[in-house]
Formats: structure tokens, C-alpha cells, sequence
């Protein structure tokens, strides 16, 4: 059953803990577990009614006038957390987010032969306190009557064995992740319902449990989790899973992945080659990504750059939030504190915003030129005048008026995308509301009750926010057909470029067979020659001008501990990069901006490079550049390395990258060994002297150089695999513990119900939102058009098998292999309800919109699901629709943005906002649509 998966892996992990952990204790697992997991780690517990709820990991700042304190030092106490030895003596180990800050030479995973307790069951002299019932939540529930959205949520009680320190009643995280998986230990005599056994259906985590939910047969489920683990002990732990995009397109990816993640960790296979998860979704892994950063962001002339979440962007533009209305509450657990009583989704992301915990662009509901301006003419510091605008409620942050002109976005130029054919969730929103054309969205707006409170409301939606749409492509899509200007761009046949993936260990050159054909341009020549004219209008129009930017508290910084003990108080008092975001204050020179465009700026090489907290000083290699490529004669970028040619750019990427020059890679190791106490330049002390450049992967495929930039190791010709360097170097993860961790404890993650991993089923679209129901039919048409009968069904959108995303779909081959215009794949025992044959018109609505589409009729769909591979165009046989009026739809004319709140999280730890790596996803896949057989005379 779709978007189940997070039970059948719960239930294998029930298994694997049953067998290998409890019942035989296999060394090699729990030696993992102890020395790369936070399983050691103590977690305070909170009374709660008559019996106790997971609390906070437990820190040095709470061990006063211990001599773990005192082993601990006052720095960064509150992100130091704290483990038991064998023996019983507290003990807070190297490693965590507080040593990498405070402690030099400290930041590793050596336990320096501490042996940590996994239980406090297994202290030497036994626990120093009684079991305690723990309650923890559950989301597999039939809905309840009158319960308008927690659907089925409820609570599960069993029992953890407790010690004392000082003041605090704890356990670790691994007694708590037995309780979670219902893995009883009755040689403790623990309190709380337990499973009768593996075919007992009725208690979460066993394989008979997930077989009600998944439709995988128990003996199945038992069968492939107990494999993977004997696989894991008999190889060192080369169990592997391999999978794609499917899993992060659901609204609840991350319990999800999580499930998966505690299979491979378990098992002690993250960190091992062969081992652990591979994840590919198509994405292009930046192998030299720290000269990439550089050239992207600018950071080579100004810093910091503007930065944001796309998903969230297009949330607000979109209009989306005013059809949305979801309750934080309909997401809660049932054990809640009720910190996010009272607010949408919508609400939650402001309070991100407004904290500092994830971008928002544009960020004020004043231009941040402007405010410069203002403090300057007052003779103040322009970050205390944001600040104390914010405070007296003089300014807000844009995100709370979306819908004021002041707020719209005006100009968008889309490149290397299509938008409006292909990647935006909610196809006909964009339509309405971001381009004011016709649209079929079908919603109702959210009514007053259902509103956010912290997003002024109009009563009249905007139609049309954009100004002008502009787009580079190389081929006629929606996106272009809906643009005010193409720009005609060259294919990747027709220019120099570089390529990396995760799927092989090379960096690849693009190289032009031929030059651009007749209009067409590079992207780099149509984006310098933009910015020339943008250069000549700006001495007029803008001049040099100051800004202020609002940086995220991010990752990999000492941001991330700006929420100790992942408490969210009240927001009493504005500091920047303590309560809010950072406010930094940057000159924007306009004139000079197709100069500097052309120029490797002086700031790559006074203020260095940093990529994931290792820091790089390239002063040898932009010499180097200077003569390669040539420096400029004259103006603003007088005397700096040129790159004003596509293959200047290659050069200087691969120049100032780890992976790709080995000066760079030993440099950054260096400054990881004084950080850590651990050696590691070695991994690339051989290729020092390597430098791999543009001609070099123009001739050849060319493997990279071990780098701190990533986790894995190439050292020796071995294949990359992640966090090798973390299992046999002991450099910590980037995360509270320095491990791989099991327990968030963050508030808003104990709200949500996911401290721990847990499943929680697909959204039911029919509870939030009145949507049909999975499996309802009828005969005459009563969701939509009369006379037709009609079935609902699971809505999934899967990368198509004839083209590449929107790319090669209206090639005529591609087309004569897939039945050329829109199809959606259908089970015959959903065509046959609806007396639908192979083939046949069908039409499928939603509240979102509606796509017409021929059905493919295939034993090989399970009933109650249907395919719609993405992404198909209108340009190829669109008919035009009888429910709507209007040509039908895209894939994503069925879909819309949903956010998470636990997605917007950020300043704790590795819960941190870092671009490209934390924030909402862009999930459909939780979508319902009802499908009926339509006219066959089908009209254009």
C-alpha cells in the first residue's frame, strides 16, 4: 500500500532488535550502537499524568557540582551532552556540538576508553532507580469518531528501566527505542503492554502489525529484516538499500526515511563500503562544491548571500496558504504539550521566520535598501534600526502579507527549469494567482475559522503578482509558452560546462560539438550580457547602495547552538543570531555588477573559503588563476583573475575545490586535525601535489581527491561511500551529539509525536480537507459531473520511463513508444468500476484542478493507486476539459504545496538551516483523485 513503507521497516527493525540485540547480542551491533549512535546518550524524563513522556537529552549544564561538570568546563555546557559509563560514572565523551565550538583537539569520537552504557540496565551495579511506564505516541489508529482531525492518533504505554542523576530521573535513548519497537525485556520486569509475539497484530512495531497496514505478508517482513541483519554481521555490515525519489515525495518523508535510516544503523552499516542507504533522485552531487559555492553565491566580491527555501517561496506566491488552512493541532500527537494550539501550518512558517530559523524572501515588508537609507540619515547603526523597527511592529516580515503588492515578487527569470510544465507543485495555483490566466483550481479558499492568525488576510486573492516572466531554454514548454521574453539558450552540445554526480566518482566536462546555432546563446554569454545592461542602467537608476541581508541561524556554524535544549521560549526580546536571524550589512555596487561578474572578486582570498565548517585559504591558487586565465586591464575589477569566458569559470571552480586540487583537500584535513586531535590529512597527503583542471576532464573521465568537503573516502582507489571518514577516523557527525542520531528533542518534534522514529500513515485528505476517500465510488457522478460513475484513488507521480522530467516527452519517438499525449496508468479493477477499457478518455479532478488523459488499463497497478508519470506538457494532445471548461492540466495540476512544520525547524543543531540541505519538501504524493470516464469525442 503507498506510503507505508515506514511500518514495514518498523517491523523489520522490531525483528532485528528482537533477535540480534536482545535475544543474541551480537558484539559488532551493539559495539556500533555505543561508539556512532546517540543510543548511550541520557534523555530526561518528564512526569506526565501517572506515568512519564521523553523529556531533553541531558547536558553539562545541568551536572552542577559534579565532577562530570567539572570534566565538562563551562563552555558550551548546554550542548555537551552526557552518557554513563559501564561502571556507572557520568561522563560527558568528545565529540558533541559543544566541543566542536569550545574545545579544540576535542571535536572526535574517541570515548578514550570510557565503555558507554547502551542500557542502564547493563550498569555494572545495576540501575539506580525503578522501572517507569513511558508513554509514547502512535499514529496507526482508526479515526475516531468526533475527532475532527487527529484521526488515529493515540498512545502506547511500556516500560524503560531508570537511573538517577542527581536531581534527574533518566534513561538512555536505546531503552527508549526498545520501548518504541515493542521490544520487551522481561528479565527486567518492565511495566507497559507488550507484543504476545511477532503475529501479534494488535501492538505497533510487529510484523503481523505492519501486514494490516502494508499488505506484505508478517513472515515476509520477519524474513527480510532478519536477513538484512545476519547479511550485516556475516559481511561487516554490506547490507544496503538502494532507492529513488518516491519516499521524499510524502508529506511525512522524514519518518519515513528515519525508519530506514535506524535499519542501516542498527545493523552498523552507515560508514562502511557496501553498506547503508543510496539515495538518488537524479540530483547532481557538486563534487567540487566549495569553488562552486564561491561563483554561485558571489562570495568571491560581497558576503553574505541571499539565500532561500524554494518550496516556501512558491507557497506563499502561489497563493497556496489561502487554500490551505491545516491546523498544526491535525499533526499533533496526542501526548502534545500544545505548543502549536491555535495555528495553521502557515503560522508555523512565520514563527520560523520571525526566529531565524529558515530564510524568507523578500524578507521585510520595506525595501532593505531603503532601511539602510533610514538608519543612515538617523545617524544609526542600520541592524539596531531593523531591530528596533521589528520590535515596535514599524516593519514585519513580508511573509505575514504575502498578498500586499508591496510583498509580490515582480520579475522571475526561470532557467535550467520548467516551472509551469514540469517542477511546480500546484500547477493551477501558480496560474491563478503568480500569472492571473485562466486556471482550474477547484478549492474553496479557507474559511474564517480555518485561517491562519499571523498572515494578514485580503478578501480579494491577487491574480496576476508577476510584472514580468522571463526564460532561457533550448525547447518550447509551458514555461516558455506562458513567458513575456524567451531567450532562445544553447544545449549542453553547444557550450563548456562541468558535471558531477553521486553515481560515479568523476567530474565530466561539457564541450561544444558545434557553436550556439543562429539566436541562441550560452547561459553564461545570455546572463553577462543581462548583466552589462543592467551595469549601464544602474548609473543612473541605482548607483552604490547599502542593503541589509537577514542570514538563518545555519549549520555548520556556532548559529546552531542558538536554541539550547531545543527549547522554543517565548521570543521576548529581539537578538540577532541569538532570537532572530543575523542581520548583516553589505554594498550592493549596481554599476559595477557585470565587472565583477567577469572577475574572481578579493574576498575568496582576504576572507577564505569555508564549506561545512572547514575552512580553506586558496591564496596559491588564485595567483595561479591570475595567470591562467589573465587578470583585468582596467575598471572596477582592475588586476583581477578574469573570468569573463565559460572556460575561465570551469577553471577556477575546479581551482578552488578539495576534491579536484589536492593542495586544498590536505589544507582542509589540516584544519579538521587541529579541530578533532584525530589524523586525517593523509586520506589525501598522496595527491597533494594533484591538480586536476579543465583540459584534464576535457580528455578523460577524471576521478576526485578525498576531501573534507565530503564524508567519504577515495583514498587509495576505493569507491566513495558516505561517513567512512566518521567510522574510521572518529570525526563526528554534525549534529548535537556528534553521532548518528535515533532522539530529537526538539520541542516541536516531541509536538509532532517524532522524538523517536515512528510511522504515521499518509495523510488523510478526506478528514483535513473533505476530499473523497480512497476507494469510494460512484455510479452517477456524485463528487463531480452527473451521469458518470467516477472512483477515487491514490494519486502518484513517478519520473516517466519516455522522457527525462519534461525533456525528450514531445520527441516523436518518445511519443510513438508512450502512447503519445497524456496517459494515467489504472488497475482493471478500478477501470472496470467506472467501466473504463484500455485506452479510453478519462478525466481526474480534485480541489486542486484537472487533467485529461487516456487510461492505461494494467494488471501491474494495484487497486485503489494510479499513475500519472511526470512530466508530460500541455503542447502534445491536450484536450480540452468537460469539468472545467479549459485545456486539461499537467501531473501537477493535481498536486499543491504542503508544509511541514517540523521542516521549518532550525538554530539547533544539526536542525540548523543550511542551503540545499534542511527545510519543507515539495511532497504530492499524499493526493487523492477521482477519476471518471469521460466523452470520447474529445475537442482542442
Amino acid at each position: 500500500h503507498p506510503g507505508t513503507d515506514g511500518a514495514l521497516a518498523q517491523a523489520m527493525d522490531h525483528v532485528i532488535l528482537t533477535e540480534f540485540h536482545v535475544r543474541d547480542r551480537a558484539p559488532r551491533f551493539l559495539d556500533y550502537m555505543a561508539r556512532f549512535t546517540d543510543a548511550p546518550y541520557l534523555v530526561t524524563l518528564e512526569r506526565r499524568g501517572d506515568a512519564y513522556v521523553p523529556g531533553r537529552f541531558l547536558t553539562a549544564d545541568r551536572l552542577a557540582g559534579t565532577p562530570a561538570a567539572d570534566q565538562a568546563g563551562t563552555v558550551n555546557a548546554a550542548s555537551k551532552t552526557v552518557i554513563l559509563s559501564r561502571e556507572g560514572d557520568v561522563v560527558v565523551p568528545n565529540g558533541s556540538l559543544g566541543h566542536r565550538y569550545g574545545d579544540p583537539g576535542r571535536w572526535n569520537l574517541d570515548l578514550e576508553g570510557v565503555e558507554p552504557a547502551l542500557s542502564v540496565a547493563d550498569l555494572a551495579d545495576g540501575p539506580a532507580g525503578d522501572p517507569v511506564a513511558v508513554d509514547l505516541p502512535r499514529f496507526d489508529l482508526a479515526p475516531q469518531e468526533g475527532a475532527e482531525h487527529q484521526g488515529g492518533a493515540g498512545s502506547v504505554r511500556r516500560g524503560v528501566p531508570t537511573h538517577r542523576v542527581g536531581e534527574h530521573l533518566v534513561t538512555t535513548v536505546y531503552d527508549l527505542l526498545l520501548a518504541q519497537y515493542g521490544v520487551n525485556r522481561p528479565d527486567l520486569g518492565l511495566p507497559g503492554t507488550w507484543p504476545a509475539g511477532y503475529d501479534d497484530p494488535a501492538t505497533p512495531g510487529t510484523p503481523a502489525w505492519q501486514e494490516e497496514i502494508t499488505g506484505v505478508p508478517a513472515v515476509a517482513a520477519a524474513r527480510i529484516g532478519r536477513e538484512f541483519a545476519q547479511n550485516a554481521l556475516d559481511s561487516g555490515g554490506r547490507s544496503m538499500i538502494i532507492m529513488g525519489a518516491g519516499t521524499n515525495h510524502w508529506f511525512h518523508s522524514d519518518t519515513i526515511y528515519r525508519t530506514f535510516l535506524a535499519l542501516v544503523t542498527m545493523t552498523g552499516c552507515q560508514g562502511v563500503n557496501g553498506g547503508g542507504w543510496a539515495h538518488y533522485v537524479g540530483q547532481e552531487k557538486v563534487r567540487p562544491i566549495t569553488g562552486f559555492q564561491q561563483y554561485a553565491n558571489a562570495a568571491d566580491w560581497v558576503r553574505p548571500p541571499r539565500l532561500m527555501i524554494s518550496t516556501a517561496f512558491w507557497y506563499l506566491a502561489t497563493d497556496q496558504w489561502r487554500y490551505d488552512g491545516l491546523p498544526a493541532d491535525a499533526l499533533a500527537s496526542p501526548l502534545a504539550a500544545g505548543k502549536l494550539s491555535g495555528r495553521t501550518t502557515a503560522d508555523t512558517l512565520v514563527e520560523s521566520v520571525r526566529r531565524g530559523w529558515t530564510p524568507s524572501y523578500p524578507t521585510f515588508d520595506r525595501n532593505p535598501l531603503d532601511l539602510v537609507d533610514e538608519a543612515e540619515a538617523a545617524g544609526k547603526d542600520p541592524v539596531r534600526h531593523v531591530v528596533d523597527q521589528l520590535s515596535s511592529g514599524e516593519l514585519d516580515y513580508a511573509c505575514t502579507d504575502p498578498d500586499d503588492p508591496a510583498n509580490f515578487p515582480r520579475v522571475l527569470t526561470v532557467w535550467r527549469a520548467n516551472l509551469l510544465g514540469s517542477s511546480g507543485k500546484g500547477n493551477e495555483y501558480f496560474l491563478r494567482h503568480l500569472l492571473g490566466t485562466d486556471a482550474a483550481v477547484r478549492a474553496p479558499e479557507s474559511g474564517p475559522d480555518r485561517r491562519p492568525r499571523d498572515i494578514a488576510w485580503h478578501d480579494e486573492a491577487p491574480r496576476g503578482k508577476l510584472d514580468l516572466l522571463v526564460t532561457a531554454d533550448f525547447r518550447m514548454t509551458s514555461t516558455t509558452l506562458f513567458s513575456d521574453v524567451v531567450l532562445p539558450a544553447a544545449t549542453w552540445y553547444e557550450k563548456h560546462d562541468l558535471s558531477s554526480t553521486d553515481m560515479h566518482p568523476f567530474v565530466h566536462s561539457f564541450n561544444p560539438a558545434i557553436n550556439p546555432p543562429w539566436q541562441t546563446r550560452t547561459d553564461f554569454d545570455i546572463f553577462h550580457t543581462i548583466a552589462r545592461r543592467i551595469s549601464e542602467m544602474s548609473v543612473t537608476h541605482l548607483g552604490v547602495r547599502k542593503d541589509v541581508v537577514a542570514v538563518p541561524l545555519a549549520h555548520d556554524t556556532p548559529d546552531a547552538m542558538a536554541t539550547p535544549h531545543g527549547e522554543v521560549l517565548p521570543q521576548d526580546e529581539l537578538v540577532p543570531g541569538v532570537t532572530m536571524a543575523r542581520l548583516v550589512v553589505v554594498e550592493r555596487d549596481y554599476p559595477a555588477l557585470a565587472a565583477r561578474l567577469a572577475a574572481l572578486g578579493p574576498l575568496t582570498q582576504e576572507a577564505g573559503m569555508v564549506t561545512k565548517g572547514v575552512a580553506f585559504d586558496p591564496t596559491p591558487e588564485v595567483e595561479r588563476l591570475a595567470v591562467t586565465n589573465g587578470v583585468v586591464a582596467e575598471g572596477p575589477a582592475a588586476g583581477r583573475p578574469r573570468l569573463d569566458r565559460d572556460t575561465h569559470v570551469c577553471e577556477m571552480i575546479l581551482a578552488l575545490s578539495g576534491t579536484t586540487n589536492g593542495r586544498l583537500a590536505v589544507q582542509g584535513f589540516e584544519d579538521l586535525e587541529r579541530r578533532t586531535g584525530q589524523r586525517l590529512a593523509d586520506l589525501a597527503r598522496d595527491e597533494q601535489g594533484k591538480r586536476i583542471t579543465f583540459p584534464d576532464v576535457q580528455s578523460r573521465p577524471t576521478p576526485v581527491i578525498t576531501s573534507p568537503e565530503w564524508s567519504g573516502s577515495e583514498h587509495g582507489g576505493r569507491r566513495y561511500s558516505a561517513f567512512v571518514i566518521n567510522v574510521e577516523r572518529l570525526k563526528p557527525w554534525h549534529t548535537l551529539t556528534g553521532r548518528q542520531h535515533f532522539f530529537l528533542d526538539h520541542d516541536w518534534m516531541a509536538e509532532l509525536g517524532e522524538q523517536l522514529p515512528v510511522y504515521r500513515p499518509p495523510l488523510d485528505m478526506h478528514r483535513l480537507f473533505g476530499d473523497a476517500r480512497v476507494g469510494d465510488t460512484s455510479p452517477t457522478g456524485a463528487h463531480g459531473s452527473e451521469g458518470h460513475a467516477e472512483v477515487a484513488v491514490r494519486y502518484l507521480t513517478p519520473h516517466s520511463k519516455w522522457s527525462i522530467h519534461s525533456e525528450y516527452q514531445d520527441n516523436l519517438f518518445m511519443l510513438s513508444l508512450s502512447r503519445g499525449g497524456p496517459t494515467i496508468w489504472m488497475s482493471p479493477q478500478d477501470a472496470e468500476k467506472i467501466g473504463v477499457a484500455d485506452n479510453d478518455w478519462i478525466e481526474s479532478y480534485n480541489r486542486n484542478g484537472v487533467v485529461v488523459a487516456r487510461a492505461v488499463v494494467s494488471h501491474r497497478m494495484p487497486e485503489g493507486t494510479v499513475f500519472m508519470y511526470h512530466a508530460k506538457d500541455r503542447t502534445v494532445d491536450v484536450p480540452r476539459s468537460e469539468t472545467s471548461g479549459l485545456r486539461g492540466g499537467i501531473h501537477n495540476s493535481l498536486t499543491r504545496v504542503l508544509l511541514k512544520p517540523t521542516h521549518l525547524i532550525g538554530g539547533y543543531a544539526q536542525l540548523s538551516y543550511g542551503f540545499n540541505y534542511i527545510g519543507p519538501t515539495g511532497n504530492q504524493r499524499d493526493e487523492v483523485t477521482v477519476i471518471r470516464r469521460r466523452s470520447q469525442e474529445v475537442t482542442y
